[in-house]
């Protein structure tokens, strides 16, 4: 008895609390779960720390299904429409430099209500204030260099995805009900 509570307790803590009577994942085919999309992409330091594939098994594992995914070196033009509302910001011109120092990974994620939880899973964009746990907190050593980038909003997220994504590039693929390994029984 004790080891189920411990499982669940584990669970909730790994994977979010669960809905009570709930016994499908959102993305089985079991109750209709409006789908957002997000972008996330790995910068560079993400990139050279080899984290691509923490932090896809960390979207995967929440039971998010990547419908898009390129690794590029970003040219600037991207960047400066990316962050053109940081354009005045002292830090602008040494962001810029950053994001352009080595190649980036760009995904989009499809889910309910990930452009929320993403911002939950990354953590703050400050690493001192980022909780373990989180990628940030995890594997960020500054607010410079903060391994990861994830839409604040939806309508961010829209924006961001056709600056970063050519519509035709992304994929609707059918998960075939695939449970991820938080979801319940």
């Amino acid at each position: 008895m004790g080891c189920l509570f411990g499982r669940a307790l584990l669970r909730a803590l790994l994977c979010g609390p669960c809905i009570p009577g709930l016994l499908v994942h959102p993305s089985s085919r079991g109750p209709s779960w409006p789908q957002t999309h997000t972008l996330v992409v790995v910068k560079p330091d993400g990139v050279q720390w080899r984290l691509v594939g923490t932090v896809i098994h960390s979207f995967e594992r929440r039971g998010f299904k990547l419908v898009g995914m390129k690794m590029l070196q970003a040219p600037e033009s991207i960047l400066a429409e990316h962050y053109r509302d940081l354009q005045r910001k002292p830090f602008y011109p040494a962001l810029i430099s950053y994001m352009s120092s080595g190649p980036v990974v760009a995904m989009v994620w499809e889910g309910h209500n990930v452009v929320h939880i993403s911002r939950t899973m990354i953590g703050h964009t400050d690493s001192t204030e980022a909780a373990p746990g989180t990628i940030r907190g995890d594997f960020s050593v500054h607010i410079s260099r903060n391994v990861i980038h994830a839409s604040d909003s939806v309508e961010g997220a829209q924006r961001e995805i056709q600056l970063w994504f050519q519509s035709s590039k992304l994929l609707n693929w059918a998960d075939g009900g695939h449970h991820s390994s938080c979801s319940p029984a």
